[in-house]
């Protein structure tokens, strides 16, 4: 009998001896994995990443349970990671705003915010149906604050089956809907408005695409797949922005959709019985019953108030690289947009790339890897602490914020990426309401 409690007691000591050795194990490897993702939040801090710079995730420490849910289902890398058994951001202005983290957690412990506590961020007054304070004029799409294209896709097609609800009795010469904006929004919600039997037209001021036809021919735009109003699921991972738009182009010419473009709406008035006129710099008027905004954040490109930028050598987007030969180059701008039309452009022209800060910050991780090589192997001439203060035919002049020196560099090409102005005034103009969000949840629209 003692013989046997002795081997019972030999086998529980190894039992538990073996679970000891397993549990020392797991919290030396979580310890290891939590010490890794500090590190990365440190680096991400030093380079301007940590702090959102749209949409993002925003985590309750106090429901967060850890199971690492959240950075499974993000497409993305190091933008999120586990720390001390609960989850962090990492790379926050990296982040896209997928969702696909807020919908993987098991416990609710992710909300969709922009914008923190201390950076606010100017926002449209929106309702969970779209609407905006203005009766009859509705808004999805990144104006909204969902900048991903599948978000914009969706937000189109459902602020368009809202309006279909609320349709009035067709007038003569009165449109049911005007969208104004051809990008993922605008698009997805002229299908749905198709779909929904409404007279609609569609005014775009710049071309196709909206801000996805200013990306670089090759951007890799879309990552997962989406659902188009009448044409279906579509099935594109990887996808760029040339196949993006060769796509949008085949559904609008075999659904028959009404779109201008080169069209832009310069004003939009209230008129009598709830419904809109629409004016446009071509000088055509529109009527309709109710407006759907899908126009984007960007609005019109930022310039930087210098002679000569009115030049015809001057542009703010890159459009067909593969044409553009032989030249001397001059970009300004140290974001991704100024990074990947520069890396573009090396191949077949001599680049000279113009930042006013030290060093780049909040670039995603490949063009901050290409940007680094093409130092190094000297493909492209980036000049820090410089500012473009003239353009002429023939050259460009450069100022150092270090020093009141200039320089004068031979040039064919100027491209601008300043960034865009928000069209608040446009919007206020309008009589929709826009503030300025600190950390505001973005909640589920119907």
């Amino acid at each position: 009998m003692e013989e046997v409690m002795l081997e019972q007691i030999v086998v529980y000591g190894a039992v538990f001896l073996l679970c000891g050795i397993i549990i020392l194990f797991y919290l030396r490897r979580k310890k290891g994995k939590s010490a890794v993702t500090e590190k990365k939040v440190e680096v991400a801090k030093e380079e301007g990443l940590f702090e959102p710079i749209s949409l993002y995730p925003h985590i309750d420490l106090n429901l967060c349970i850890g199971s690492g849910a959240c950075i499974t289902a993000c497409p993305e890398k190091d933008i999120l990671g586990i720390v001390d058994g609960v989850a962090t951001v990492i790379n926050t202005s990296n982040c896209v705003g997928h969702g696909a983290c807020f919908h993987a957690c098991p416990v609710e412990a992710i909300t969709l915010r922009i914008g923190t506590e201390s950076r606010g961020v100017e926002l449209p007054h929106v309702s969970e149906d779209y609407e905006t304070n203005i009766k009859g004029m509705y808004i999805a799409g990144e104006l909204g604050g969902m900048g991903l294209i599948k978000n914009s896709v969706e937000q189109g097609q459902q602020a368009m089956k809202n309006i279909a609800s609320t349709k009035k009795p067709s007038k003569e010469n009165i449109l049911d809907v005007v969208i104004i904006g051809a990008g993922p929004a605008g698009i997805s919600a002229a299908l749905e408005a198709k779909k929904q039997c409404l007279s609609a037209i569609t005014l775009e001021q710049d071309s196709l695409g909206g801000t996805v036809y200013t990306f670089p021919r090759s951007k890799i735009v879309m990552t997962a797949p989406m659902d188009l109003p009448l044409y279906g699921k579509v099935k594109l991972y990887d996808t760029s922005k040339d196949e993006l738009l060769q796509l949008w182009k085949k559904v609008i010419k075999e659904y028959d959709l009404q779109i201008l473009e080169n069209t832009k709406v310069e004003r939009i008035v209230p008129i009598e019985n709830e419904t809109f006129k629409i004016i446009t710099n071509t000088g055509q008027e529109y009527i309709c019953n109710q407006v759907l905004l899908s126009i984007g954040r960007r609005g019109t490109p930022r310039k930087l108030g210098i002679p000569g930028e009115d030049s015809q050598n001057v542009a703010y987007r890159l459009l067909e690289p593969e044409n553009i030969s032989g030249k001397k180059i001059m970009v300004v701008g140290g974001g991704d947009s100024a990074i990947e039309s520069a890396l573009l452009l090396k191949e077949a022209n001599e680049v000279v790339l113009s930042y006013r800060k030290d060093q780049f910050a909040r670039l995603k991780p490949k063009n901050k890897e290409k940007i680094k090589n093409s130092i190094e192997d000297k493909s492209i001439d980036v000049i820090f602490n410089s500012n473009l203060v003239s353009i002429s035919a023939k050259s460009v002049l450069l100022t150092s914020s270090e020093s009141s020196e200039s320089k004068e560099i031979e040039n064919d090409l100027v491209y601008i990426f300043a960034g865009g102005e928000l069209p608040t005034k446009f919007l206020q103009d309008v009589g929709i309401k826009v503030a300025k969000r600190f950390g505001h949840i973005m909640k589920k629209h119907k």
